[in-house]
């Protein structure tokens, strides 16, 4: 059976290291009120030159490296993002010329912390249907370029970064098993950044108000996360015919630990099955799911053989998650 195949994998962080105490501005002992609500001990913060774009690209390279294989052979390059370089032309196209990538079509996905898992999907499906056989998907946010630094219930959660994933179809066992994917738009005031475009063009006005600066209800978010992420992994395990228990893995969006051990508890997986790295990088939104893959596939925790269950969940509403054998 043909399947698409994780063959390489890169992150792109930015250098610059930022420290819970960065955020003493905002509250006493910032390092403890942040690592004792979020699990979140620093995050990386792009330089004023440095694009979603650039993280990309660097996570590409580095995929491309892994995969062992050059950009002539990628057909098909799907970026998530909610921080594009321009409200247009697509960040992907960007990639594709800095990789230099000509054989490829690029594109954008917007899901907002889900945009990685809506990413992979899509180009999963893409090869499914025949119509690519290799493609590169780009998770990447830079979200301290849109962030309220007066917002102590926002701004000291998320960093910058980007990871990359090349797939290919293969015939055999490993690879994208199955997928769901959803929305709920009647939850899209819940995260949003109000003034970036046609509904509320970005002005003077709305500069001042900070309306141009991300914004999120955190109460009703974490409800939300807390109630779709076990539906979500029990209707995975479904369609796949499997149990929870039978994961090996689960790589969740690294938005907040409490979130993790919430989920944790109420579908009763250990938690140690929780794959997290957000205590270095933060939540970097499209990017977070992607990087922990990386980082666990690059340093053997991820083994040939095991069951491995992705998911993200963000702004739209939109959750999703895959189940890949490695």
């Amino acid at each position: 059976m043909m399947q698409s195949c994780i063959i390489g994998s890169g992150a792109g962080l930015p250098e610059r290291v930022v420290g819970n105490d960065f955020f003493s501005y905002l509250v006493d002992d910032a390092d403890e009120w942040i690592s004792s609500r979020t699990g979140i001990r620093e995050r990386r913060f792009a330089s004023p030159e440095e694009s979603t774009s650039d993280l990309a690209t660097r996570a590409a390279q580095a995929a491309l490296i892994d995969a062992g294989i050059s950009a002539d052979e990628i057909d098909c390059i799907v970026v998530g993002t909610s921080t594009p370089d321009m409200i247009l032309p697509a960040t992907a196209c960007m990639v594709q010329k800095e990789i230099g990538a000509k054989n490829a079509f690029a594109f954008d996905i917007n899901s907002v912390c889900g945009s990685f898992v809506f990413a992979l999907d899509t180009a999963d499906s893409f090869i499914r249907a025949g119509k690519a056989r290799t493609a590169l998907v780009i998770g990447a946010d830079t979200y301290s370029k849109i962030l309220n630094f007066d917002d102590k219930t926002t701004a000291p959660l998320f960093g910058d970064g980007a990871a990359a994933v090349i797939i290919r179809a293969e015939e055999g066992e490993k690879g994208i098993i199955t997928s769901f994917i959803r929305t709920d738009g009647n939850g899209w005031p819940l995260i949003q950044v109000p003034s970036s475009g046609s509904r509320k063009p970005v002005t003077a006005t709305t500069i001042a108000a900070k309306e141009n600066t991300f914004y999120m209800a955190g109460k009703p978010v974490y409800v939300f996360a807390v109630s779709a992420i076990p539906e979500l992994i029990q209707t995975v395990c479904n369609k796949a015919g499997i149990q929870p228990a039978d994961l090996d893995w689960l790589i969740p969006h690294q938005a907040n630990l409490r979130i993790i051990d919430a989920v944790s508890k109420k579908h009763d997986i250990p938690k140690e099955k929780f794959l997290v790295n957000l205590q270095k990088y933060g939540n970097t939104s499209a990017a977070s799911v992607g990087l922990a893959l990386n980082e666990f596939r690059q340093d053997g925790t991820i083994k040939p053989g095991q069951l491995v269950l992705v998911m993200g969940f963000g702004g739209g509403l939109s959750w999703g998650g895959l189940l890949i054998r490695f």
